[in-house]
């Protein structure tokens, strides 16, 4: 698909125009943290745009990467991924390092995907990245899901578009 001078959008994050369709949407907070009321979510957990903890729970926000099959790139999903803290412990002490070499660490969606049946509590796979990139999430084997289908076998335009539809462009 290629981008026409009509194929914009704005960034929900910087708020400025860019040209083509979007290839990512980004979740906030894990949809438990997001369910929580305004006035209560500060006292209730703790989080930055990129980890969150509430009680004994604990989350990284990470890349899910759906390859595209008719155009360069991937479409990818912002999501948060509830960990042990073990997990979560370890992402903190190498956050300023190359992690790519770090074995792969389990975990849980923690945000239900528009466009898609149940999300939350698929068991997924993490990889760390370099220093400061947001880790990366794969599916196991195992899996059946349709998200798991996508990553493996790509999405295309049409796909692409009903994401992109279901997501209200954003």
């Amino acid at each position: 698909m290629s981008s026409t001078p009509t194929d914009t959008f704005t960034c929900s994050i910087c708020g400025e125009n860019h040209d083509g369709l979007p290839t990512d949407c980004g979740y906030k907070l894990p949809d438990d943290i997001w369910a929580i009321p305004k006035d209560e979510r500060a006292s209730r957990a703790k989080y930055t745009a990129d980890l969150c903890q509430m009680g004994d729970r604990w989350f990284i926000r990470c890349l899910l990467k759906i390859p595209f099959v008719d155009q360069p790139g991937y479409y990818g999903w912002g999501i948060w991924v509830e960990v042990a803290q073990s997990v979560f412990d370890r992402y903190l002490e190498l956050y300023e390092v190359d992690a790519t070499s770090e074995p792969l660490h389990s975990g849980t969606i923690a945000n239900r995907i528009d466009g898609y049946a149940q999300t939350i509590g698929e068991p997924v796979l993490i990889q760390f990245d370099i220093a400061k990139d947001r880790p990366t999430v794969q599916f196991p084997a195992e899996s059946r899901c349709i998200l798991s289908a996508e990553q493996t076998h790509g999405i295309s335009a049409a796909r692409y578009h009903e994401i992109l539809h279901s997501n209200n462009g954003q």
